[in-house]
């Protein structure tokens, strides 16, 4: 990473992800949450509420409170609360001309559902804030398929692999560790594991694990080019048959992890693919002896998820002129450079790298403008516009690899029937496409 601009937010764009996009977008948010009540709240004693289904965690909500008080001078309540939930709380408080939450801050499948009357145009804050550098791509986001603006780009985050300096000997000859293909991929786990004589490679496979979106965002679009429209198909039997060679070296505990830097840490697993904030601590005390890299290519190209935040205003919410003012904190560089330290959130405008930024997150910077800049990067996007039935999608995925990989049933009969259950939430929800899949405004993807 160059010393004067934080990777793939200043110069280039942070994420090409060239889409006409749809009045349903997309993106997933790392971590769950937890309900609450904005009761009280809307601004009374001077105190702003804040809304979120980010930054969840103890430990991450505490930091960001700071940072918050620190960015701030006014008084902020920040509470999170599920993405289905989120929603629900949102159009209910606009419907019934009762707002009580001042400023709502979700991935970009949280807010574009919401356009739909429930969010004030934020056009000219915007506006104003212009000289912050957003990426186009940010900016064609945030609009929804319209032509006004309906959240502030926050913050930006992906998935990488971290692995241990000491695997690098068992790369097949002639890989470049941050050009891998998925067969190198899967020779360089095979290696690892041979020569220890246990699995060395980690999966995100928990009850709370993120391994749905190594399917959704990585393996269907380097596989297949998409993901709903090619979830049945030939290629996908390809990509399922390559999984389960690739499950064969992955540490069997893997199912009970949430959180592969914990595994990655204990030295339980040596190399592993995460979320970058679920990554951040594995390197511990010791981060030259890690490294973390781009995701592996498969023959449609290098597919990898973008997971991007927003701040947003709902439709009639009180204290609106401080609110923006809030909004402007938060879009300080300094203020997102405090959430990638503390976080492991990538910012969205440009600015200077801090001095000091930890070297676990160094290393996941570099991997992540490696992976963004790569010649051959595929854009996936998670599901939008499910609302509280995003779980469902979820599980689909969840379920197909319970099936296939740990049961070991026929890989085109369990696709067929996912994919029919996949397709009726789909007709239920009457939501089009995201990418990778092209983008159809208007009409209900079709799975494939």
């Amino acid at each position: 990473m160059s010393a004067d601009h934080i990777p793939g937010i200043s110069r280039r764009q942070a994420l090409r992800l060239g889409l006409a996009l749809g009045v349903a977008g997309p993106l997933a948010a790392a971590c769950g949450g937890g309900g609450f009540s904005t009761s009280g709240g809307g601004g009374g004693d001077g105190q702003l509420t804040f809304m979120s289904t980010q930054f969840t965690p103890v430990e991450e909500k505490e930091r960001f409170r700071k940072i918050l008080a620190d960015a701030f001078p006014g008084p902020v309540n920040y509470v999170t609360n599920e993405p289905g939930p989120f929603a629900t709380q949102v159009r209910s408080q606009v419907s019934a001309g009762r707002v009580e939450i001042n400023l709502l801050g979700g991935i970009h499948g949280d807010l574009a559902p919401l356009a739909d009357g429930q969010l004030e145009d934020l056009t000219d804050l915007v506006g104003e804030l212009s000289g912050k550098g957003y990426a186009e791509d940010f900016l064609q986001l945030a609009r929804a398929g319209t032509d006004r603006t309906w959240y502030v780009p926050w913050a930006q985050a992906t998935y990488v692999l971290a692995a241990k300096k000491s695997t690098l000997e068992y790369l097949p000859s002639g890989a470049d560790v941050n050009d891998l293909t998925y067969d190198q991929f899967l020779s360089w786990a095979q290696a690892a594991a041979q020569a220890s004589g246990a699995p060395q490679l980690g999966l995100p496979a928990g009850p709370k694990g993120l391994l749905h979106r190594f399917l959704q965002g990585y393996l269907y679009p380097s596989f297949t080019g998409r993901q709903v429209t090619a979830f049945r198909s030939d290629e996908a039997v390809t990509m399922w048959e390559y999984l389960k060679e690739l499950w064969a070296v992955t540490a069997p505990s893997s199912t009970n992890v949430d959180f592969m830097q914990e595994p990655l840490a204990a030295g339980q697993v040596t190399m592993a693919w995460d979320h970058v904030a679920r990554l951040v601590n594995a390197p511990g005390d010791a981060p030259d002896e890690w490294i973390m890299v781009p995701a592996p290519k498969g023959p449609e190209g290098r597919g990898y998820m973008a997971v991007l935040l927003g701040l947003a205003i709902p439709k009639g919410a009180p204290d609106q002129d401080r609110t923006k003012e809030l909004i402007k904190a938060l879009s300080d560089a300094r203020t997102q450079a405090e959430v990638l330290r503390q976080n492991a959130f990538f910012p969205t405008v440009e600015g200077d790298v801090p001095s000091d930024l930890p070297p676990a997150i160094q290393l996941e910077a570099d991997a992540v403008a490696a992976q963004a800049g790569s010649a051959d990067a595929l854009v996936a996007l998670p599901p939008v516009g499910l609302g509280t039935r995003d779980g469902e999608m979820s599980k689909i995925f969840k379920d197909s690899f319970t099936a296939i990989v740990l049961q070991n049933q026929d890989i085109r009969a369990t696709l067929d029937a996912q994919g029919a259950i996949m397709q009726t939430l789909l007709d239920d929800a009457k939501v089009p496409c995201w990418a990778p899949d092209e983008v159809k405004a208007g009409e209900t993807c079709k799975v494939g």
